[in-house]
């Protein structure tokens, strides 16, 4: 099974999903995030929220969707959307599509902004859980 999960900039939520569904989900599926637009670096915020569940995402970088392996986006079984409704981008795909909408962290500060990445990395993993035992994907 191969999944992409996209955002905006792929700095952020897509980059956290990514990292979680390679773990709980482990090898019988491909997972890759990418992005629209994406920022040059991942956001230090996220790395930090993934660094305190014992996940080191610092060397990650953002990637355009175009760039992506050729084989991987022609064998998509799933596009995951983790940014907001209206920002998210739509890809021209046959594939099954799954919106899970969050707002963006990076638009808050300071402790506010450390408490937004900490709870969608946690609801990220709840949904990437739900979606394992929904597709009998773990043991």
């Amino acid at each position: 099974m191969n999944i992409l999960f996209m955002c905006v900039a792929n700095s952020a939520r897509s980059q956290m999903a990514e990292a979680l569904a390679k773990d709980i989900l482990g090898e019988k599926v491909t997972v890759m995030s990418a992005g629209i637009h994406p920022a040059v670096t991942v956001h230090s915020e996220a790395v930090a929220a993934m660094e305190e569940i014992g996940f080191d995402i610092s060397s990650a970088k953002p990637k355009l969707h175009g760039n992506l392996p050729p084989s991987f986006l022609a064998n998509l079984d799933y596009v995951i959307t983790v940014c907001e409704e209206e920002l998210c981008p739509e890809l021209t795909t046959r594939k099954e599509r799954l919106r899970w909408s969050f707002p963006d962290p990076v638009l808050l500060q300071g402790e506010e902004q450390k408490q937004a990445f900490r709870e969608i990395r946690n609801e990220l993993e709840q949904k990437i859980f739900d979606f394992g035992h929904h597709h009998q994907l773990l043991a």
